[in-house]
């Protein structure tokens, strides 16, 4: 039969089985101090804190709500720059660039990114489907159904028949009694989703005569379910006409702190991250379908890469021909000489980024880099930051495909159309962690260099309207990828602000953006776990199995309140390979087992194994705690982390103390 007809069934599976509130042996991630992460006087002080440069902009945002006309014009200034310098001119020249995929052609790229396409397999086998589909929540699962029966009807509709019966996929013996086990699963969080619950429109109710200073950001509960209670709380009569209206003011975001830590895109290792992307995947879909995003892929087609070292070259490219020079680097060498020069002579020069350069100088001066960079040979002493501004917007926007990525950079455009900030927020968290590596760090880079140019507003009279303006088109403006935003009707006002807008968000709250939400974490340990037992499944006995492993997850004993002892793999280097014993307690945080571990092995007077400074004082190797095996495969461990409740979300893993990724091993 083919998918259609049992489409129904399909959607109760998914639906009815597989509201899972994803608990990986109870990871108490909602177990959240009742103090907020840290207020901007602390900030500075605190290490997990973010934004650190978050404060400096609160002037800025409050003397300047909307941008004023000399940004408007600086705006459509940089628009007008980027049609002529770029060929834009010409929107039929984009579409033939960029194509948007066949009917059915983006449901199957779609499964196939977030790690379903044995969904459409025929030879796929049932246990893989059940280990994917067990970790998702009602709503995640329903928007895979959606995308299963999209994709079944487009090739009806070209009159091929769909490879799989739906039922196949949903009714084998392994699929339902894990499915209809998961179940169990849903009581994940209730403390946090009654807090969702409690808090987006009560705080409207209260500050509905103006923006809140304060912002709650939950990240225990799946952004697409705290979406349907805030749109069910909408709903409500008593909730009407207490929307907050945008008055431009962002407020201060506060996520509670969990006490498994913040974990940033950095600290996974690469299997895990992507793990993470195929799961925010069907996230930001589930999130983009109850906000009715009209969201459309584009493919950018092979384009002539020209002959050129550093403009114009792909990202990944450049990247992979930089670590040849300096292995590990995670952002191109020229963009780090160009911004390191920027920081250096520019953030304290009046209009920069806005002012524009001498396009002859600008033209010789690529042309010179092109050729002496990488030798060394470019004396950067007489370049001007205005010039140098103007190559940075240049060497972005000219490369071949849009640092956004043409497959989601409408998208990031569509979040300008969403109302409430809180669900902006959780969209762009989403989108960062799709972005792939190289493009995710070149962009942290330029924001983090974007924000310290706000930090000078005073001497640059550049405050964060002004530098997101200006910056938006080189972003959200590409050759590759069509775009509403340069056609006549969309040159309005209001329609710079919403562009601009996105802008603003991604250099105020980047740091949030750049964290892996806590419910993501669990359902990556969940699909882990099930991974591992997946060669359980085969044995003969499948059913009886399925149904020990449930009864066991059910009716496990309370979490470990005891405090074990813990051993400690050391490995630093060429300096300590070791062990070390630490006993476990409640309180115990992984900043205290760093300070044990310095203390033990590197402090010593007599041991050797720190580097003297000139000034005579004496530096030892940057190190961090790891967490590998077990349910996860590589993970940096927050210094706020409690390692009681790492040792209980992770009884099977080990823990290690490595040097960071990027510390010198010549100590």
């Amino acid at each position: 039969m083919p998918w259609g007809r049992s489409g129904s069934v399909a959607r109760q599976l998914l639906a009815g089985r597989t509201n899972v509130r994803v608990k990986a042996r109870d990871l108490s991630p909602t177990e959240m101090n009742v103090e907020p992460w840290a207020s901007p006087q602390d900030q500075a002080a605190a290490e997990h804190t973010y934004p650190t440069h978050t404060p400096s902009l609160l002037s800025a945002q409050d003397q300047e709500q909307h941008p004023d006309k000399l940004c408007l014009d600086s705006f459509w200034s940089e628009v007008e720059t980027i049609q002529q310098g770029s060929g834009y001119t010409d929107l039929d020249s984009t579409r033939r660039d960029s194509k948007q995929s066949e009917e059915g052609d983006q449901e199957e790229q779609w499964l196939a990114d977030a790690g379903l396409s044995t969904l459409i397999s025929e030879d796929s086998e049932d246990v893989n489907n059940a280990v994917l589909l067990s970790t998702l929540t009602r709503t995640q699962a329903e928007a895979v159904q959606r995308r299963l029966e999209s994709y079944t009807l487009s090739l009806r509709k070209r009159n091929k028949p769909p490879p799989r019966d739906v039922r196949d996929i949903f009714d084998s013996p392994i699929t339902q009694t894990l499915l209809t086990n998961s179940q169990h699963s849903e009581d994940l969080a209730p403390n946090s989703m009654a807090s969702v619950a409690k808090t987006p429109l009560s705080d409207l109710q209260q500050q509905h005569h103006g923006a809140p200073k304060e912002e709650i950001f939950f990240t225990d509960v799946a952004y697409c379910e705290q979406a349907v209670i805030f749109l069910k709380q909408a709903k409500l009569p008593q909730n009407n006409g207490h929307r907050r209206k945008e008055d431009g003011t962002l407020p201060r975001v506060i996520c509670p702190r969990c006490r498994l830590g913040v974990t940033r895109v950095q600290d996974l290792s690469h299997a895990d991250m992507k793990k993470v992307r195929q799961l925010a995947l069907i996230d930001m879909t589930a999130l983009s379908d109850l906000l009715e995003l009209e969201v459309k892929r584009h493919k950018t087609c092979k384009r002539k890469i020209p002959e050129s070292a550093l403009f114009g070259v792909p990202l990944a490219t450049l990247l992979e021909n930089d670590q040849k020079v300096k292995p590990n680097t995670s952002t191109p060498l020229f963009l780090q000489a160009l911004l390191s020069f920027l920081e250096k002579k520019g953030l304290d020069s009046e209009g920069i980024l806005r002012v524009p350069g001498s396009q002859s100088r600008i033209k010789l001066l690529q042309q010179s880099l092109e050729t002496t960079f990488y030798s060394g040979a470019m004396s950067w002493d007489d370049i001007s930051p205005n010039d140098a501004a103007a190559l940075l917007k240049k060497f972005i926007r000219e490369m071949p495909s849009p640092l956004l990525t043409a497959e989601h950079l409408n998208t990031f455009s569509a979040v300008r159309d969403i109302t409430e900030l809180k669900q902006k927020l959780h969209m762009l968290n989403l989108l960062i962690l799709l972005l792939p590596e190289p493009n995710r760090n070149t962009l942290k880079a330029l924001l983090e260099f974007l924000s310290k140019v706000i930090s000078r507003e005073k001497r640059n009279r550049m405050n964060l309207w002004a530098v997101a303006t200006i910056m938006a088109p080189n972003l959200f403006l590409h050759k590759a990828v069509p775009s509403r935003l340069t056609e006549g009707a969309e040159k309005e006002k209001g329609q710079v602000e919403k562009a601009a807008d996105i802008m603003r968000l991604l250099i105020r709250y980047q740091d949030l953006l750049w964290t892996i939400p806590n419910f993501l974490m669990s359902q990556v340990r969940k699909l882990n776990e099930n991974s591992n037992r997946r060669y359980q499944f085969y044995d003969r006995r499948i059913k009886n199995l399925l149904r020990k492993i449930h009864t066991d997850s059910r009716d496990k004993p309370e979490k470990n309140t005891s405090e074990p002892r813990r051993t400690v793999k050391i490995q630093v280097g060429d300096l300590v390979s070791s062990t070390m014993e630490v006993q476990v307690n409640i309180n115990s945080r992984a900043s205290d087992l760093l300070a044990q571990f310095h203390r033990q092995f590197l402090c010593s007077p007599d041991n050797g194994k720190g580097k003297l400074r000139r000034n005579g004082s004496v530096t030892y190797p940057d190190c961090a705690i790891y967490e590998v095996g077990g349910n996860i495969g590589e993970h940096c461990v927050d210094l706020e982390t409690h390692l009681l409740d790492l040792y209980n979300s992770n009884p099977g893993g080990e823990w290690f103390i490595k040097l960071k990724p990027n510390a010198s091993r010549g100590l």
